[in-house]
């Protein structure tokens, strides 16, 4: 039985919603960072590095998201959420859950946890400015290369989907939220009418607006 260490909406969002995707059976256990049970030892013998997700698999443990994404997707072949192995296609999709896992996902940390950046808490409004500005950028990008899609891949739904997904609702109370870029809308649009990902907030607890 996969189990997948969670807390609602955090970076743990992606592989849940890929979990239903795929429609393996799991198990959700609830990491509750209102009391530091990431820190926890128990938590720590799993990740040490403290953080969220986590997916346990029979005797295998694996952390960090892209991480968790490769694996679900070659652990379930027949669920069809990357392309085949050596295809140019798998490239382009291998190219994007790097992109989001090591770019846009690491500019987040500065704007939601800025006090973890600076020792002037005087400097913490203006690190978190700058990575707004930085995700605008990068997600301007993103807009114009995603097109008239309709997902990552052009026609075909992948593993991509859901993780960027998660990453535009994370813009949600910015000044200017990525939901509002026109491609990034429909989107957005297109994920929220996914069985999986409808299924997955409601597990979580978690409430519109969405992105």
């Amino acid at each position: 039985m996969l189990t997948l260490h969670y807390f609602p909406g955090n970076a743990s969002l992606t592989p849940h919603f890929l979990l239903r995707e795929i429609g393996a059976p799991f198990e959700l256990s609830l990491v509750d960072r209102s009391k530091d049970a990431q820190r926890s030892p128990e938590y720590l013998r799993l990740n040490p590095n403290g953080r969220i997700p986590t997916l346990v698999d029979g005797d295998l443990v694996v952390y960090e998201t892209a991480a968790i994404v490769l694996y679900l997707t070659e652990r379930f072949p027949e669920a069809g959420l990357t392309p085949p192995v050596g295809s140019k296609e798998r490239a382009h999709f291998l190219r994007w859950v790097a992109h989001l896992g090591s770019t846009v996902q690491p500019e987040m940390r500065p704007y939601f946890y800025p006090e973890q950046h600076i020792t002037d808490p005087a400097q913490a409004a203006d690190v978190k400015r700058t990575a707004e500005r930085r995700l605008a950028e990068m997600f301007d990008r993103i807009d114009n290369l995603l097109g008239a899609g309709p997902y990552v891949l052009g026609e075909r739904y992948s593993a991509a989907d859901p993780y960027l997904f998660m990453l535009v609702r994370w813009t949600r109370n910015m000044a200017r939220p990525a939901r509002e870029l026109p491609s990034l809308a429909r989107h957005a649009e297109r994920m929220l009418a996914r069985d999986a990902i409808r299924e997955a907030f409601k597990v979580e607890g978690l409430e519109a607006p969405f992105v």
